[in-house]
């Protein structure tokens, strides 16, 4: 009997299957410094424990998004493992900051699967949770991935799709206790635009590009403990190349958002994501933003602004989302990630 994990394939998946994913890790400084050096992250509140401490977070929070991949990275040895890609997220909420020393653990309940019409792989719904030492949740999300089947004439199981929220109610945003812009400073935090400045529709070019490199992103997917086939195995692709985990496009556009949109400090919520299209080393990446929506908190100072955050390979300078090709709406060429997201801002 085999000692070492193929991974699951489509087949093995049910409908209600919960999984303990292994293994634990305990976030550390080092996990903040290695972020820094990995993308052009300039953030106030994850990069100064003293700026952190003035908005009433005496903890110093890492990114979000380091929480984010270490609780993803546990999912990929049972989840996508045989995946041909990761397709999207929805309804994620940040419930707690996440601070060095927290240990996240990661389960996930099966909500959803549809074989493909090829029979050769399907899509995998799951919920996924992360707690911390403590039993809190710290995230959860859901997202749906599609995995190879191991036997293209294994049976197609009952097609379950299930029905996800298009948003976050900005309602349902938690806030993180203590958090206070009504003193904040903007000088620290290297840009003056404030909530009211921001107008619904508004579209904010994020300027600078990342050229990807192959030595990078299986640096940082192994840093999240990402096992995934198609990020480091070259013999995993029909075409040799390795897939670019999407979540390091997410933090690269996140990061490249600085400029122009500095004082949305702190995600509170993924409402909706898709990796539209694959990316590779050698692309360069680059960012852009869209105003969807904003909305009060009961917290003082802060609000919460609604963003649509694309990114693209090359230079978008239309900006442009969507096209109209044959009478069908489709991703205008070069889009890579259009994400969905609330984040929390000073009023």
């Amino acid at each position: 009997m085999s000692k070492t994990n193929a991974g699951n394939f489509f087949e093995d998946f049910s409908i209600g299957q919960v999984i303990e994913h292994a293994t634990p890790r305990t976030v550390t400084e080092g996990d903040r410094a290695l972020y820094g050096a990995i993308y052009p992250t300039r953030f106030a509140i994850p990069s100064s424990a003293a700026f952190a401490a003035s908005v009433g977070l005496s903890a110093h929070p890492v990114e979000e998004l380091i929480g984010f991949h270490i609780a993803f990275g546990k999912t990929v040895p049972d989840i996508s493992l045989n995946a041909v890609a990761n397709l999207g997220y929805a309804e994620c909420r940040f419930h707690a900051p996440v601070v060095p020393g927290d240990t996240l653990s990661t389960r996930s309940e099966v909500i959803g699967l549809k074989q493909n019409s090829n029979g050769r792989s399907g899509v995998v719904y799951v919920r996924s949770t992360a707690t911390n030492q403590r039993g809190e949740v710290a995230i959860d999300w859901c997202r749906w991935v599609m995995v190879h089947k191991r036997d293209a004439d294994a049976p197609a199981p009952e097609a379950v799709v299930p029905s996800l929220a298009p948003a976050v109610d900005a309602g349902d945003l938690v806030i993180p206790a203590g958090l206070d812009f009504s003193s904040y400073d903007f000088g620290a935090a290297g840009e003056p635009h404030r909530f009211d400045d921001y107008v619904v529709g508004e579209k904010i070019d994020h300027v600078d590009g990342v050229t990807l490199t192959d030595a990078e992103h299986m640096m940082a997917t192994r840093l999240w403990q990402n096992t995934a086939k198609v990020h480091f195995n070259s013999e995993a692709r029909p075409d040799g190349n390795r897939l670019v985990y999407g979540g390091h496009v997410i933090s690269l556009a996140r990061a490249l958002s600085f400029n122009g949109l500095a004082n949305a400090q702190l995600i509170a919520a993924v409402n909706a994501g898709s990796h539209v299209a694959p990316a590779f080393a050698g692309d360069t990446i680059y960012a852009w933003s869209e105003v969807l929506d904003k909305a009060e908190t009961s917290a003082p100072g802060v609000g919460a602004i609604r963003l649509r955050l694309v990114a693209t390979k090359g230079r978008d300078e239309s900006m442009t989302l969507k096209v109209d090709e044959d009478g069908k709406q489709k991703y205008a060429p070069g889009v890579l990630l259009d994400l969905d997201v609330w984040a929390l801002i000073p009023r």
